[in-house]
């Protein structure tokens, strides 16, 4: 992943002994300024460049998806890998454009846009408007759902967070 949990899975490579990092990221490289007027009130989609990438020789590389993973006597060894083109908010794989990476470790830093919907409906909760589980975080029965003894916090219930945000809104529906 390209944004703050992969960069942070970067710097933790580094620090703890990694020669080389490789960044893979689905998304095509964003521009290195943004468009102030077009983005504006939302956060502006740049090039980013953090302390993390900087601890090391960071290879970043945007548009490319893994298609396999290669080991050998229950070992990694390499990825294979896609390139990406993107039309229309849609990806599609540029063909003849597999490549293989040679790799000991992988972290996986995906984004998060709503819970999966199938374990929602496989218990019975109910989703707000965005599609979170619904919960309240006041008063009596809070972080609880429409379901008997089902609490929701942290992502599945407020979206995509900050881990912190998580931990304690985790701590409160078990204290409920």
């Amino acid at each position: 992943g390209g944004g703050d949990t992969g960069s942070d899975c970067v710097g933790t490579s580094y620090r703890h002994g990694a020669k080389s990092v490789t960044q893979f990221e689905l998304m095509p490289q964003p521009p290195e300024e943004e468009n102030r007027p077009l983005t504006w009130p939302y956060w502006p989609i740049k090039m980013r460049t953090s302390s993390s990438h900087k601890e090391g020789d960071t290879r970043r590389e945007f548009a490319i998806a893994t298609k396999e993973f290669i080991g050998e006597g229950g070992k990694l060894k390499a990825l294979k890998t896609v390139r990406l083109e993107w039309a229309d908010g849609k990806m599609s794989e540029v063909p003849d454009s597999e490549e293989v990476y040679p790799a000991e470790r992988v972290f996986l830093a995906m984004g998060f846009t709503n819970p999966v919907a199938s374990l929602l409906e496989a218990f019975g909760v109910e989703k707000d408007a965005r599609g979170n589980a619904k919960a309240t975080t006041d008063g009596a029965d809070c972080y609880a759902t429409n379901v008997d003894k089902v609490f929701a916090a942290g992502d599945v219930r407020r979206g995509q967070s900050l881990v912190v945000w998580a931990i304690r809104e985790g701590r409160q529906a078990a204290r409920e």
